[in-house]
């Protein structure tokens, strides 16, 4: 694409005339229409339509919900419900991944440092950290998790059993 110096002038004019964004008027100047804005998105909690994560648990698993996922990066965000006394066993995922509590308490374990946390606690984990994570006794969990490209679970020594509780 080549832009001529009039071109520019012309854009950076309007831009301080109208006040607007001198990037957006150069690129409509150069015949870019600017993108589609994205649509905002609301859902309520008691709307959520929670999936079972893992195949082999029935009703009282724990349950997922993807809430959105960005359509060129795949970034996405979703909450998992985890029951009390859930182990979830060594994992990694391809993208990073941000954890934040919001009911019950978990212990998080990555790079040999474990981190007791609940409502309103955060962690954050780097692109393929080996980690785990398990509920408290008696306390269901649901933990709201953002990754930044598409969402993944690769598992160590395998997916957590039926019948199986925290350690």
């Amino acid at each position: 694409m080549s832009v001529n110096r009039r071109d520019f002038s012309q854009a950076a004019a309007l831009a301080a005339l109208f006040g607007g964004s001198w990037a957006r008027a150069f690129a409509q100047a150069a015949g870019h229409a600017a993108p589609a804005a994205a649509k905002a998105l609301f859902t309520n909690f008691e709307d959520i339509q929670w999936q079972p994560l893992l195949a082999d648990y029935g009703p009282g698993g724990p349950e997922v919900v993807i809430l959105h996922t960005d359509p060129k990066t795949q970034a996405t965000q979703l909450m998992i419900k985890m029951p009390g006394d859930f182990d979830v066993p060594k994992h990694w995922h391809s993208a990073n991944e941000t954890n934040f509590m919001l009911q019950g308490r978990v212990i998080f374990e990555c790079d040999g440092r474990r981190s007791d946390q609940g409502p309103g606690s955060f962690n954050y984990l780097p692109a393929k950290a080996v980690h785990s994570a398990v509920s408290r006794p008696g306390d269901d969990a649901i933990v709201f998790i953002t990754v930044d490209s598409a969402w993944d679970i690769n598992w160590v020594d395998g997916p957590p059993k039926p019948g199986k509780g925290a350690d």
